[in-house]
């Protein structure tokens, strides 16, 4: 990629246990920090909802907290696609180690998936890309990549059994599909704005904030609230890699101009028709055709990037592959696409034991699509994944604990080793780390695995130690209850 990216993935918690889920999550977040061993817990308040203790940074360069009420996993710094995938299922690997070593396997199971089949509430997977502050966004191009973030669903869904009449709806005289059976996306319904400044209850493709996280004079941060947590390596490469060509695409100013009437509308209405041909209304008035539309992008990534490297080059073929099959023969993408591989394993199911679509048994098998564990996950179970993008599981395991070496993860993961040795007062976040007596240390660029002041600050910090702590150490944070260690 020619930016960094992350995911924030929120996981869903099953439990058989009177208490709720929260309890086992609490305690699978305990785990994790204790003994320090896979990260640092916060000692500090980070918002008004992200207390001391409610979550710390991982030694890997990931970060875990509690996210109302969810297990939230984000990824460290990614400069490469399959770093992003590996360091993505280190996630779960570390979630269900944590399973594992509480003894919790029989009550207590964690699925990627985006919807409370029971509640009808919903939770995400956020999508963060680097995007640099010299990109042109113009208004046409916007709204092209509010097209492309819209048409992406054809081959990024994860897939839903049934629907949610969600409570915020854009003043349509009618809600179109909430009959639905099956539909694409886990997300649709939930989405109410193009662009939005806020994450809960006015859902938006785009999220406004202008955090970057990083040098604000070079960088801006897209923030994306409308994907699904993807389950098969290929869905999930797809959707973080076109994502990313088509920022390549903005930022020399070369994104096709596509512009859709209603990103919204079209967004869920897609959802809601899982065959093609898929038509949309675009804003001067014309229809067109989704597939037609994305090959347009398709080519234009081409025209501009093919030949720059092999992940590229591998990116696009595996693409244009997928439109293709999405065209001609969507069931040859089973165990490549996660909605497609979904709906074809379910619909057998159902066949064979004479189920209607509103049967509940058809939701238990959908979260089972979704399991954390490769053993029990029916869609890991039938992934088909392009050599070119396979991990073995010792890479996962690696993932676990060591960051990146080519992100600015590798560094805040060093100095967090530093701090875990020496124990002083700290405060960590993705771009600064600050420690009492001595300057922050500012890490503004995503990019630099060794910033250039870091050994300068690395010798403040050992003269600061030899001297003595300037305020006692902060304690570290008790978490959960008695005895649920």
């Amino acid at each position: 990629m020619n930016r960094v990216a992350g995911l924030e993935t929120e996981y869903g918690c099953l439990t058989n246990s009177p208490a709720g889920s929260f309890i086992a999550v609490e305690r699978v977040r305990d785990w994790i920090f204790a003994r320090e061993e896979y990260g640092l817990i916060d000692v500090h308040h980070r918002d008004w909802d992200e207390p001391p203790g409610n979550g710390g940074f991982l030694f890997n360069g990931g970060r875990v907290y509690i996210d109302m009420g969810h297990l939230e996993y984000c990824t460290p710094e990614c400069v490469s696609l399959l770093d992003l995938l590996r360091y993505d299922r280190a996630g779960d690997a570390l979630t269900l180690r944590a399973v594992r070593e509480l003894g919790l396997e029989e009550d207590v199971s964690f699925i990627r998936n985006n919807i409370d089949h029971y509640t009808g509430a919903t939770f995400g997977c956020h999508e963060n890309y680097l995007v640099r502050r010299s990109a042109p966004l113009t208004e046409p191009n916007v709204l092209s990549l509010l097209t492309f973030l819209t048409l992406r669903l054809l081959f990024t869904g994860a897939g839903r059994v049934g629907c949610t009449q969600a409570a915020e709806w854009r003043g349509e005289m009618s809600r179109p599909g909430t009959d639905a059976l099956f539909q694409m996306s886990q997300r649709a319904d939930y989405i109410n704005n193009d662009l939005y400044e806020w994450v809960q209850f006015n859902r938006s493709i785009i999220n406004t904030r202008d955090e970057p996280l990083g040098d604000p004079r070079k960088y801006r941060r897209l923030h994306l609230l409308h994907g699904d947590t993807s389950v098969l390596p290929n869905t999930l490469l797809l959707k973080v890699g076109t994502t990313s060509l088509m920022l390549d695409l903005l930022e020399i100013n070369h994104l096709p101009k596509i512009v859709l009437a209603d990103a919204v509308k079209t967004f869920r209405a897609l959802s809601h028709q899982i065959t093609g041909p898929w038509e949309v209304k675009l804003a001067d008035g014309h229809t067109g055709d989704a597939l037609e539309l994305l090959q347009r992008f398709l080519v234009a990534a081409q025209g501009e990037f093919r030949g720059r490297d092999a992940e590229t080059d591998l990116l696009l073929q595996v693409w244009e592959t997928t439109l293709q099959a999405l065209a001609t023969a969507p069931e040859t993408l089973v165990g490549q696409v996660d909605w497609i591989t979904k709906h074809w394993l379910l619909e057998k199911f159902r066949a064979q034991e004479g189920l209607s679509w509103e049967d509940a048994w058809l939701k238990a098998q959908d979260l089972e699509f979704h399991q954390i564990d490769p053993a029990r996950s029916l869609g890991q179970a039938l992934s088909q994944t392009p050599p070119g993008w396979h991990l073995t599981e010792e890479a996962i395991t690696a993932a676990i604990m060591e960051p990146p070496g080519n992100s600015r993860a590798h560094a805040r993961s060093g100095v967090m080793k530093l701090l875990r040795q020496f124990a002083p007062p700290y405060s960590i976040d993705w771009e600064i780390i600050g420690v009492d007596g001595i300057n922050p240390l500012n890490l503004l660029n995503p990019f630099d695995p060794a910033p250039p002041d870091l050994s300068a600050w690395i010798t403040e910090f050992h003269a600061a130690m030899k001297r003595g702590p300037t305020a006692p150490a902060a304690p570290r944070p008790h978490h959960g209850r008695p005895g649920l260690r």
